[in-house]
């Protein structure tokens, strides 16, 4: 059985709104500034230890369009090129990006079968809608928080509705020189409470 685990760059009041300069949010591209190579092989890294990606529409198209040309001299598109891709959407009609599938109905029971599977962990970047879709059906393993030392006072943050209470253990802290700190957790799931 598959892992599945969330990773995250939210801020110390949790937003995750905009990181990258998405366009229309008063602190737009809020994690460009603290880009270091810790954070660079820390992100990395995480590619190394999954099988998959499984995104939202809204982060499957911001990272298609960053990383879908295969760039000897972009390490992460390298990376994402082999993995397999599952886009959660609705509206989604076509994905271009090799090894890329849409997942368009019957979404928990997809990603359960996908979960039920041998192989790597799936990890899912950004994706809040689809973060909080996992987490009210039990199905995230892990939460991996790049916590940036800025407060924005304004924003979507990552976890808001997701039914019942959900308990983590601390697996591993690991701050970077810029300030971020790096956040491990194991998801407690609700049958073991």
């Amino acid at each position: 059985m598959r892992k599945i685990i969330i990773s995250e760059l939210v801020t110390l009041d949790g937003v995750v709104e905009a990181l990258g300069g998405e366009p229309g949010f008063k602190y737009t591209g809020w994690s460009a500034d603290y880009v270091d190579q810790d954070y660079i092989q820390h992100n990395l890294s995480a590619l190394d230890e999954v099988g998959a990606l499984l995104l939202g529409r809204i982060t499957y198209e911001s990272f298609e369009g960053a990383f879908a040309e295969l760039d000897p001299n972009n390490p992460f598109a390298m990376k994402m090129y082999e993995l397999d891709k599952y886009v959660v959407s609705g509206t989604l009609q076509q994905v271009r990006w090799h090894k890329a599938s849409i997942i368009d109905s019957n979404i928990v029971a997809s990603i359960q079968q996908l979960k039920s599977q041998p192989g790597l962990p799936i990890l899912v970047n950004g994706s809040r809608t689809l973060v909080q879709l996992l987490f009210q059906h039990d199905l995230v393993d892990e939460l991996r928080l790049l916590v940036h030392p800025t407060i924005l006072g304004t924003g979507k943050t990552l976890i808001s509705e997701i039914g019942d209470r959900k308990k983590l253990v601390l697996k591993n802290v690991n701050p970077f020189a810029s300030g971020i700190v790096a956040l491990r957790y194991d998801v407690i799931h609700n049958d073991t409470l």
